[in-house]
């Protein structure tokens, strides 16, 4: 089987990014006034370099030419679609569910340790298919980045069309000089854009470092 055979999502991914950033843009302009957000802009900026981030990693790691690796990639891929769906459905639970109730809340967090979960999995296959930790631990970044991806797709779509759908005031600068006196506006969107990156950031630390437990405890029972 040649290296091309194997699907790691690498364009699919890169436009998936690119769309987010352009959705995150078309929601933040005018750009110039972002800076009035909270420390000079700093939850729009972040989920920004995430993605121009993101965009470089999936073409960069995906690039390799080595069999092994592309096909781990494959397999990590497939678990990151997995992983991202049980985000999603996550992210839609918490906003379905405004209430702090118990059940709704224990849910939310067993979504999110079963997508850990699946980080590892992929870790683990991906460290049997490549032959060492270190693939392992490849596998699971990619996983979590596909999922997170996912997630951050969400988050930033739900802001878009909540947002979409409330005329915009002539004035661009009202959109958030309200926040020092309590603009639920505003603050529904900073917390959105601290969501987002939380994903975006957190997803492929947990990933990796969930994908390097589950390979050496893998690799140590079958020793």
């Amino acid at each position: 089987m040649s290296a091309g055979a194997h699907p790691t999502l690498r364009i699919p991914l890169i436009l998936l990014a690119a769309a987010n950033l352009i959705l995150l843009g078309m929601r933040l302009w005018p750009w110039q006034e972002v800076l009035n957000l909270p420390a000079n802009g700093t939850p729009a900026i972040d989920p920004a370099v995430c993605l121009v981030g993101y965009m470089a990693l999936f073409f960069f790691i995906a690039n390799t030419r080595n069999e092994s690796t592309r096909k781990a990639l494959s397999t990590a891929a497939v678990f990151g679609l997995l992983a991202g769906a049980i985000l999603v459905l996550q992210i839609l639970l918490k906003t379905q569910f405004v209430a702090d109730t118990f059940h709704p809340r224990m849910l939310r967090v067993g979504l999110l340790l079963a997508a850990g979960v699946v980080w590892g999995i992929a870790g683990l296959r991906g460290s049997k298919q490549g032959g060492s930790a270190g693939i392992g631990m490849l596998s699971g970044l990619w996983c979590a980045m596909v999922s997170a991806l996912m997630a951050s797709s969400t988050i930033l779509l739900q802001l878009y069309l909540a947002t979409s759908l409330v005329p915009e005031s002539s004035d661009p600068w009202k959109q958030y000089e309200g926040l020092a006196i309590g603009n639920a506006a505003t603050q529904a969107l900073v917390t959105s854009l601290n969501s987002a990156t939380w994903f975006l950031l957190m997803g492929p630390i947990a990933g990796t470092a969930l994908a390097l437990l589950f390979s050496v405890f893998g690799q140590g029972k079958e020793d």
